[in-house]
């Protein structure tokens, strides 16, 4: 691995701020808590001299020595991609975002990403991010996934809702038609994730992962499907395909926690997953804000589909 070139060192000397390690970084410095956790993942951040993990307790007489790598410039090619923009102000973006569209270009995807499509449309009146090729985004969500992102015009508004998405006030809600029946109409999925070593592309079941926690309720039951309603209580990679994979109702079209499907149901659009519900507080009016973006025309094929298969 290339070692990173440090641009430059930051020492804090902690007199009284208690807390953990990466919270208090954030409050500290001006950095996002993506890039305070990046940082602390590389080793960059040392406490007392010593490396310690992101959920280290301060006592609040510490020195922090941080060091802060160059950071790669990935070009951003501006490109006329439409969005369905639900809402817009001075401060934000609410974007219903397609199924098959990348959120952000990479060195292997530079092209025909949500990043590239807010960049033509609207050029530096964007936050900055926590990173230069994600400029704006305040979350995301897999390529395959379609649904409401929010996406911040200014740094100000992309820290105060990071901070949501942090403590969880930020909520989303998703849809999903996953394979088979429920056992019960209502419940909760409390287990922990982790990479799984076997597949990198996956998250799997781990005691020792972190905790992960998704609230369900069964909308409709169709023969051989699903339909499901899914609040994210935590914001786990791939934490809804990951969770109903590891109950035995994987989602339909999924092409890496069930790739089986694809063979079996008429998609042509991935995994059947929609981020259809958004709210959170606003960052300048202080208000409670909800935004909702209806089912695709696939998703709703699909249905028509299964409940074709269903007795009169």
């Amino acid at each position: 691995m290339t070692e990173k070139k440090i641009k430059e060192i930051i020492y804090f000397q902690l007199e009284d701020q208690s807390g953990r390690l990466d919270k208090v970084l954030v409050e500290e410095s001006e950095l996002s808590r993506t890039q305070i956790q990046s940082l602390i993942k590389q080793g960059l951040v040392t406490v007392n001299g010593q490396v310690e993990k992101a959920n280290y307790k301060l006592s609040g007489q510490e020195l922090i020595e941080m060091q802060v790598p160059e950071e790669e410039v990935l070009e951003i090619e501006a490109q006329a991609i439409p969005l369905d923009i639900i809402y817009e102000d001075d401060d934000l973006l609410v974007i219903n975002k397609e199924a098959g569209m990348v959120v952000h270009p990479s060195k292997g995807h530079p092209r025909d990403t949500l990043v590239n499509a807010l960049f033509y449309h609207f050029g530096n009146h964007l936050a900055a991010g926590s990173d230069s090729y994600r400029p704006g985004l305040v979350h995301r969500i897999d390529k395959d996934t379609s649904g409401l992102l929010v996406v911040a015009k200014n740094n100000e508004s992309h820290r105060y809702l990071s901070q949501q998405l942090m403590d969880h006030t930020l909520g989303r809600i998703y849809y999903c038609l996953v394979e088979g029946q429920m056992e019960v109409k209502q419940g909760s999925i409390e287990i922990p994730l982790a990479r799984d070593p076997k597949n990198r592309l996956k998250y799997h079941a781990d005691a020792q992962g972190k905790p992960a926690w998704t609230d369900f309720e069964v909308l409709e039951s169709y023969p051989s499907a699903s339909l499901i309603q899914a609040e994210l209580k935590t914001g786990r990679t791939h934490q809804i395909r990951a969770h109903f994979e590891h109950i035995g109702h994987p989602i339909i079209g999924d092409p890496v926690y069930n790739r089986d499907s694809l063979n079996l149901w008429p998609t042509d659009q991935g995994q059947f997953l929609h981020a259809g519900q958004i709210h959170f507080i606003h960052p300048r009016s202080h208000e409670l804000i909800e935004f909702h973006a209806p089912l695709p025309a696939s998703f709703i094929n699909l249905q028509n589909h299964l409940k074709s298969q269903t007795p009169a």
